[in-house]
């Protein structure tokens, strides 16, 4: 049954009521630059820059409802019914939505502006601006979406994009197999999240798949603690592996392999954030479910956190390095949301404001390859001079990284670290807490083999035109500032007052933490600039031993996965489709070649036999009555005048007798 009629609808919501056409916006500069692009001028880049655009100015309007306390919208249109379940398309807007929202757009406008420059000259340059709008409306879709079917229509869209992204080179094989690395792994972890899906479907009733409806029915405690359980830790599998968390972290490094933009894109705003948000969005799921789960949660993320920031070490490639720091902050995000209510606003604050400097650090780090055709660090140094405002942006994005104040990243990885200590989890505390040295290491390592020292590469760097350096300078920008939307020692807005949920209270600001946290960082700087200060080869880490190996080996996790699953399990597939092949298909084919030949022998036979032996009676009675005919028919008179006499006396006996 199919209705066009809208079926939910929650209060005026002023400018949130049009959030719908931030998400609608990409999907139409998809088709325009799909079916015009290659007769626009420009190639269509205008189409996706123009929506995205129009879409962020959208999405400042829908924040600002928010900030003046605007109600929650929600709208939903019935699409059609199985049995009592409605399945519906809609949007549901709340302070979450506003503040992912601007975080979606402001990242994919820099980086499709960025992508004019960088991929200048690209021989499918527009068929990348394709999928890039694309990428952005299946985000958009997710953040704004108000059923779970709905949000999972975007999550699937966004794995087929970051495939076709990460391999845009395919000619290369090391792209083509990251690309396909990706999908494969991030499939994994949507099985469980599917299957969650159906697990609260079926937990309400199959009456709806409304997220606002199973939160609430989950925040009333409606949904049984054996349903909630399994529905929170199937999700929690489609995060693992859409957010890259152990043990599923291992396609994001490789995504590397796709254009720099495509990296900024999937580490800050896409690919990756949607499973962090998914939590955030189900959060009372998962609060409500048993206690293991966010336990389960907090251990997970504790090991990513930790293992992803001790490879990000010893990385020579600095995309490398960049993006076992995504891992180890998609781990802070996660472990946020395990403290329970008390983290819920410092995991999606540093979800927040870690897409700004990540973004920066990505695009700074593509500034850099595209002057000096390389991602090796080892073939860098000295790039200070050619390269000022690559370097003093991409230093920002390493400062608010390892936590250095005012700068953003400090704001919401302390709040994390410290709300750890708060709620008794000391052995998470003590991981963050140390990752955090690790993390300002290892960016002080990146910042003077790239920037520091003479130069050791090839050619003559020169800085990057405007329509590069310009989106790094707006995101240094941003991320100088955004941090104080939190800072609740600065009496302004607060994040927390936009996207917290419950009746929680949002813990004041702690010096005390706030002064440890800066040490650790000052700390990792130190040792980062003690053993990097000077370019020394071979690699100084590899005094660690045994660990560097280790390290380098990636904990042989690769090995293991490849050994232990897919090698085993390619072969036995294909030893018991090769059996199958050789028993069952073929032996069906023989058998049926068999009984053909065996009717086709009987068919044979009834044809020579019958079939010929009529037609050869036939043609052998036609020839004797035509050899009679052609003698009777012979053209002599007197025989003829004989024929009729002989003719007549047999008429004349047989009448005679009668």
């Amino acid at each position: 049954m199919i209705a066009a009629e809208v079926v939910e609808h929650a209060g005026n919501g002023g400018f949130a009521r049009y959030a719908w056409i931030v998400a609608l916006l990409p999907f139409v500069s998809t088709v325009l630059t799909l079916f015009f692009g290659r007769r626009t001028p420009g190639k269509g880049a205008v189409y996706g820059i123009t929506a995205i655009g129009v879409g962020l100015v959208l999405s400042l309007l829908v924040l600002w409802n928010f900030v003046q306390d605007g109600p929650t919208v929600h709208d939903a249109v019935d699409w059609f019914s199985i049995g009592s379940l409605r399945m519906q398309v809609g949007q549901y807007v709340d302070g979450l939505t506003a503040v992912m929202l601007i975080v979606v757009t402001v990242v994919s406008l820099c980086v499709h502006v960025y992508s004019l420059g960088y991929m200048h000259g690209d021989e499918r340059y527009t068929w990348f601006f394709v999928v890039l709008s694309l990428f952005t409306g299946a985000m958009a879709n997710v953040v704004i979406a108000e059923n779970l079917f709905q949000l999972l229509v975007g999550w699937e869209v966004m794995g087929i994009c970051s495939y076709l992204l990460i391999g845009h080179w395919w000619e290369e094989h090391a792209n083509s197999s990251a690309a396909i690395k990706a999908f494969l792994v991030t499939r994994t972890g949507d099985i469980p999240f599917t299957f969650g899906i159906f697990a609260l479907v079926v937990a309400t009733g199959a009456t709806t798949s409304s997220i606002p409806a199973i939160t609430e029915a989950a925040e009333r405690g409606e949904l049984s603690i054996v349903w909630a359980t399994a529905a929170a830790l199937l999700l929690f599998g489609g995060a693992i592996g859409k957010s890259a968390q152990f043990p599923l972290h291992v396609w994001l490094p490789d995504a590397m392999a796709g254009p720099t933009p495509v990296s900024a894109l999937i580490h800050a705003a896409t690919m990756v954030a949607a499973g962090v948000f998914m939590i955030g969005r189900m959060f009372q799921v998962f609060l409500h479910a048993d206690p293991i789960v966010l336990t389960i949660v907090s251990v997970v993320a504790g090991i990513t956190m930790l293992i992803a920031a001790l490879l990000a070490m010893i990385q020579g490639d600095i995309k490398r390095v960049l993006a076992y720091s995504t891992v180890s902050q998609l781990a802070y995000m996660v472990a946020g949301l395990s403290l329970g209510e008390a983290g819920y606003t410092a995991g999606l604050f540093h979800l927040f404001t870690h897409a700004f400097f990540k973004a920066l650090l990505f695009l700074g780090a593509g500034s850099v390859i595209h002057a000096v055709h390389t991602n090796e660090m080892t073939e860098m140094g000295g790039l200070r001079r050619p390269m000022p405002r690559t370097f003093w942006t991409f230093l920002i994005g390493s400062a608010a990284l390892s936590g250095i104040p005012p700068l953003s990243g400090f704001w919401s990885k302390d709040e994390i670290i410290s709300t750890a200590f708060h709620e008794h989890s000391y052995i998470l505390w003590a991981v963050a807490a140390f990752t955090a040295i690790l993390t300002a290491f290892y960016m002080t390592r990146a910042v003077l083999l790239t920037f520091f020292g003479e130069y050791r590469g090839h050619g003559h760097p020169h800085e990057s035109p405007a329509v590069i350096t310009g989106p790094l300078i707006v995101l240094a920008a941003l991320s100088c500032v955004v941090g104080f939307l939190n800072a609740t020692a600065f009496n302004i807005y607060e994040f927390s007052e936009w996207v917290h949920i419950g009746e929680g209270e949002h813990p004041p600001f702690n010096y005390g933490f706030a002064a440890l946290s800066i040490v650790g960082a000052v700390l990792g700087i130190a040792a980062g600039y003690r053993v990097y200060s000077r370019y020394r080869e071979p690699e100084p880490l590899r005094a660690l031993g045994p660990l560097y190996v280790v390290l380098e080996n990636k904990y042989y996790l690769d090995e293991i996965g490849w050994r232990g699953i897919v090698r085993p399990v390619r072969d036995q597939v294909s030893a018991a489709t090769y059996w199958t092949n050789q028993h069952v298909l073929d032996a069906a084919v023989n058998a049926t070649a068999w009984v053909t030949r065996k009717v086709a022998g009987v068919a044979n036979l009834f044809d020579r036999r019958v079939i010929d032996g009529a037609v050869n009676a036939a043609a052998g009675t036609a020839g004797f009555t035509g050899g009679l005919l052609r003698y009777l028919q012979s053209g002599n008179v007197q025989r003829y005048a004989a024929f009729l006499f002989a003719g007549i006396v047999l008429l004349a006996i047989v009448f005679t007798r009668v």
